[in-house]
């Protein structure tokens, strides 16, 4: 995933001028390559999002490939380096705590962790991306981490498909499944939940610099066609699974004004 540090974009100094550059025949090599690191981070940023899956590394946690998650609960847990440009999904019975600890992760705030449900009897899988909240940076940037965190959501969902496609092809009906999206956000214009159509097509290729298929994207765009899977409010039932989220976020409620069918679901933290 694209970092979503900020200081790239903040250069202490103002970069020369194409003809200062010009003026003269001997730049120092040292000058070229501090350009070449200044660009690289926009490039990566605002460059098309693909999934290599040499760089991610899964982690099996106490669940395997034949353990339905309808029956026992499954997590994903994706954070990146910006040291190793790597992927790191922990897969497990509940979020993997010990990938967010640091003080980089509590700054940067990028991992993107997901659970999946059984609703009434019908398996989702529920994204949760955290926008805002927490400092002011992230208020700061928030417009900025909700268009990466939408650009780069097919590369994750990729990795959660790749990295669990053993249990994927032993289940092929989860590939089917509908991808729910939760953006985490103290700002109600990105505090908001859509859905992102089949797991199977929410995780295909990006064909435009926002990210995701075209029909993924159209899907997300009339997210009201579905309803938000809500448990049922009977005790120990057996059609629903786990009881409660295994996602230790707060949780999201509707805000008040949903008058519009064509948008997506909007929701505030209570």
């Amino acid at each position: 995933m694209g970092s979503l540090a900020v200081a790239p974009f903040l250069p202490s100094k103002p970069r020369p001028s194409l003809f200062d550059q010009n003026s003269s025949l001997f730049s120092s090599s040292t000058k070229l390559k501090r350009k070449n690191q200044s660009i690289s981070p926009v490039a990566r940023l605002f460059g098309p999002s693909i999934f290599e899956a040499s760089k991610l590394k899964v982690l099996f946690l106490g669940v395997d490939e034949k353990k339905h998650p309808g029956n026992l609960p499954r997590t994903y847990t994706l954070t990146h380096s910006d040291m190793t440009a790597k992927l790191t999904l922990a897969i497990s019975q509940t979020i993997n705590n010990s990938q967010l600890q640091g003080w980089s992760n509590k700054l940067y705030r990028d991992e993107v962790v997901a659970e999946w449900k059984k609703v009434k009897g019908k398996m989702s899988l529920h994204v949760h991306c955290h926008i805002s909240g927490g400092h002011f940076l992230l208020d700061w940037c928030c417009r900025l981490r909700y268009f990466i965190f939408r650009r780069e959501l097919p590369v994750v969902l990729k990795a959660f498909f790749h990295g669990d496609g053993s249990l994927l092809s032993n289940y092929p009906e989860l590939q089917e499944a509908l991808v729910w999206v939760y953006f985490h956000s103290n700002i109600p214009e990105f505090s908001k939940v859509e859905c992102w159509g089949p797991l199977k097509d929410a995780a295909a290729p990006s064909t435009s610099e926002t990210g995701g298929s075209d029909e993924t994207k159209e899907l997300a765009n009339q997210s009201s066609n579905w309803d938000l899977p809500e448990p049922c409010q009977e005790e120990n039932c057996s059609c629903c699974f786990p009881p409660m989220s295994l996602i230790p976020w707060s949780k999201m409620v509707p805000l008040e004004d949903k008058n519009n069918p064509s948008t997506p679901q909007s929701f505030q933290q209570p």
